[in-house]
């Protein structure tokens, strides 16, 4: 066993926490005396103590002169728990290897414990912990949820036939695989169109998968009078169900996200930033091809997970993934680049990321 063994170890600890760190970052720690792991331990969600706390509190032995993994540079401040670096400070650990560094300017981690003669070292395996953590680096470099569509389209580029019938494009392992998402996303967003033709109800359908916080796009609030009928509303869930609107009620069952009005619609800018706000880091949005083009207009689309079915339905009136006014020149097209394919048996899942962002 290596350092990356050890530093893989976090990562999958890590992922244990997947949905239920909101704005915080996924984070596994491991302690390592003589050539053996003596403790383990990762951030369980949100407000709970971080992964090196956990790890020093499931210790059985004396930590003297151990070396500690963790995937994220340990904190050096007072926010909802004390710093990490006094309880490493605290166990004499001897050293500290880490995959990436904090990018948050309130942490200084790394100076901390190097002025108290610990050794550091960086950037083991550095882009897969990126990679786990781009939600978390996303946030804070720009300060907004990262944002991502999902929808399901034949080889024809189409997302509903000419009756707006969607059920179904994609195949049972790839609608798995969305419940994943949803699971690893805080909040799901939908247009009305989409609540009236398919009412779905956005959940998490996998053992002991967290549902995400479910939002409905209603400028008008259209969907008050009969929204007892939506699945949406009756679900047996931690989670609540919101409606973006520009308008007001008086019904104590809804749950509004007021939003300023652009262009006779929600904000969509706003809405976004509403529910940053509540602490909402990312957003996956399953909406309809006029909500997802209204996303792109706005620069709000940073990655897009597009499964492709090996069928043709054909239709004038056949809906694609985006519908709006579009670019006069394909030299203006939006541009993304595809960061990985997964076959899920007779489909395919793109998953792209817009080229105007990095972390």
């Amino acid at each position: 066993m290596n350092d990356k063994y050890y530093m893989k170890k976090c990562f999958d600890l890590a992922k244990k926490a997947r949905g239920k760190t909101l704005k915080n970052p996924l984070v596994g720690a491991v302690l390592v005396k003589d050539g053996k792991i003596i403790s383990t331990g990762y951030h369980h969600e949100y407000g709970k103590v971080h992964a090196e706390v956990d790890c020093f509190n499931n210790l059985k032995e004396n930590a003297d002169g151990a070396v500690l993994y963790v995937n994220l540079e340990p904190c050096s401040h007072y926010g909802k728990q004390g710093p990490c670096t006094l309880e490493i400070i605290k166990r004499n650990i001897k050293k500290v290897i880490i995959s990436n560094i904090d990018t948050n300017p309130k942490v200084d981690g790394l100076k901390v414990l190097r002025e108290k003669g610990i050794e550091v070292q960086t950037g083991l395996l550095e882009d897969e912990g990126k990679k786990l953590n781009e939600k978390f680096f996303f946030n804070i470099k720009y300060n907004r949820p990262l944002i991502a569509l999902k929808y399901a389209q034949t080889l024809d580029g189409k997302i509903s036939s000419n009756t707006n019938d969607s059920k179904w494009i994609s195949n049972e392992f790839s609608r798995e695989y969305v419940h994943r998402l949803r699971n690893d996303y805080d909040a799901i967003i939908v247009g009305k169109n989409t609540l009236i033709h398919d009412n779905p109800s956005l959940n998490s359908r996998i053992e002991e998968g967290v549902d995400p916080v479910r939002v409905i796009v209603d400028t008008n609030l259209e969907i008050e009078k009969n929204y007892k009928d939506y699945k949406i509303f009756n679900l047996n869930s931690d989670k609540k169900t919101y409606i973006a609107t520009c308008k007001d009620t008086d019904n104590p069952d809804l749950n509004l996200i007021k939003c300023k009005m652009k262009n006779n619609h929600v904000d969509l800018e706003d809405l976004v930033n509403k529910l940053y706000e509540m602490n909402i880091g990312s957003i996956l949005v399953e909406g309809g091809s006029i909500l997802n083009y209204d996303f792109l207009e706005e620069g709000l689309v940073d990655k897009i997970y597009e499964f492709i079915s090996p069928k043709i339905i054909g239709g004038f009136n056949s809906k694609s993934p985006f519908y709006g006014r579009g670019v006069d020149k394909i030299k203006d097209g939006y541009k993304f680049e595809i960061e990985d394919i997964k076959r899920f048996d007779d489909d395919i899942m793109i998953e792209a990321k817009n080229v105007h962002w990095n972390i």
